[in-house]
């Protein structure tokens, strides 16, 4: 096996890696660390916190990829490698991905969605639903599949709820040691509601995830939970591979807006004269264009080029990446004028206020007072951005691979499955299943980026103190 680091990959580690040393730099500030405490004080917030967890988690999982050495090679000589790069959460779902379908097929069904037409031994046409491969072949007949599932279903529930109490007795173990008092004493406290933060409000939705993901994935290995597709994929499997594109392109997309937005804004704020005509003539003429134009016209350049260079890329795989990295490269470079507009008019105000007088008056540089006073106090304004920015940027994502302008179409992503989707919703009989499991996973990450930053924003925006 050889790891593979496609270059998304590199940056999504990367970040996760910053995010760790800034989350131990903001427990030495009591001041920050109040400020994030008081942030999931809220039970919403701290739901919405466990959910985008799950969905990262799930992202990680598919941002580490491998090759596999091809079977019986000669000892001694140089390995060789398969040409399909897979990743830990392919290795997961190996016996769900493995089990592809003729066509459609409704989800649980035994069935295929279409009726095919076939002659029989006798020589008679006729015209029915074929039998299903690999759903429910371990049935003796279809008449036990009702009571198969929910046999399935009751175990896999079990096994999750065993598990998620381990989990939990662990955490609890740990702020017990935290809290310096029993371990009875801290879980005590967590049942009666009285701990500092809603410990069980997250212990209940951690639960509640961790059973609905066991039960997904314990009965894809005997049914097609959500149905498949044209060629006879499962969806689950398409549904939880497009996590780690809307994650990504949530993410990784402020690395690229937060530099040039953070740099202009105060640049324009501080230094005025000149400097801020010309950053407001160049965030202003950006904005002019529409940005699906602007997106569509730098995506097909990016398209050309790829296709005139086939051998860039060793794999498909690498070739989906980098149009993945070149999309977030584009969404990053067209999305950074708004916040470049706040942090310019939070500058302005923030250079009048009596300290930063004085720090001119002693000859203290620009460069330190940006440092020093200005860049700590827009904080607030760039976490706020961010947090409402994630949502809008996987909405975007679905959008343009709807018109066709997004990620690559062998990548794996929501908005690639409503436009493979929309042409299904006409068939008859319809195929509904396909754009619903994208909608909800789609859903449910949105909607918990959108509480969540709610109460960023409350908490962090000093208008609302």
């Amino acid at each position: 096996m050889m790891w593979v680091w496609l270059w998304t990959d590199i940056m999504i580690w990367l970040l996760v890696v910053s995010l760790g040393l800034w989350g131990w730099t903001i427990s030495r500030s009591p001041q920050v660390k109040a400020q994030w405490i008081a942030i999931f004080r809220s039970k919403i917030a701290m739901t919405s916190a466990i959910v985008l967890l799950m969905y990262v988690s799930i992202a990680l999982l598919d941002s580490l990829h491998f090759r596999l050495a091809l079977p019986d090679q000669p000892v001694g000589e140089k390995v060789q490698y398969q040409g399909q790069t897979l990743s830990v959460l392919d290795w997961v779902f190996d016996e769900i991905r493995g089990k592809v379908e003729r066509t459609y097929s409704a989800p649980f069904a035994l069935k295929e969605h279409s009726s095919s037409i076939i002659k029989t031994d006798d020589g008679q046409i006729k015209q029915i639903a074929l039998d299903l491969t690999h759903a429910g072949s371990h049935l003796a007949a279809a008449e036990d599949r009702n009571q198969d599932i929910l046999l399935k279903s009751l175990w896999a529930i079990f096994v999750a709820w065993v598990l998620s109490k381990l989990f939990i007795s662990l955490h609890i173990y740990w702020r017990a040691r935290v809290a310096k008092i029993s371990w009875r004493q801290q879980a005590g406290l967590v049942l009666k509601g009285k701990t500092e933060l809603p410990w069980r409000t997250a212990y209940l939705t951690f639960s509640i995830g961790l059973i609905v993901l066991a039960w997904l994935y314990h009965l894809g290995h005997y049914y097609h939970v959500l149905g498949t597709d044209k060629v006879g994929g499962d969806v689950l499997y398409q549904s939880f591979k497009s996590v780690r594109t809307g994650v990504l392109i949530g993410v990784l997309t402020t690395l690229v807006m937060l530099p040039l937005a953070l740099i202009l804004g105060i640049s324009a704020g501080l230094f005025r004269g000149w400097i801020d005509d010309v950053i407001q003539y160049l965030y202003t003429t950006l904005n002019s264009i529409p940005g699906i134009l602007l997106i569509a016209a730098a995506v097909l350049v990016m398209q050309t080029m790829i296709m005139n260079n086939p051998d860039w890329f060793e794999t498909a795989t690498e070739r989906a990446d980098i149009r993945l990295l070149v999309l977030v490269l584009i969404l990053g470079l067209t999305s950074w004028t708004g916040l470049c507009r706040l942090l310019r008019a939070e500058t302005l105000k923030i250079s009048q206020v009596e300290y930063v007088t004085a720090a001119r008056a002693f000859g203290v540089s620009r460069f330190k007072i940006i440092g020093r006073h200005i860049l700590p106090n827009v904080m607030h304004i760039v976490l706020i951005a961010v947090v409402l920015d994630f949502s809008a940027l996987v909405l975007a994502e679905a959008v343009l691979s709807y018109v066709g302008v997004g990620v690559d179409p062998t990548m794996h992503s929501w908005g690639n499955m409503i436009n493979q989707a929309r042409l299904e919703m006409a068939r008859e009989p319809m195929v509904w299943w396909s754009l619903l499991s994208a909608f909800i996973f789609m859903f449910i990450l949105v909607l918990a980026a959108n509480l969540f930053s709610d109460r960023v924003q409350r908490v962090l925006d000093p208008k609302n103190n």
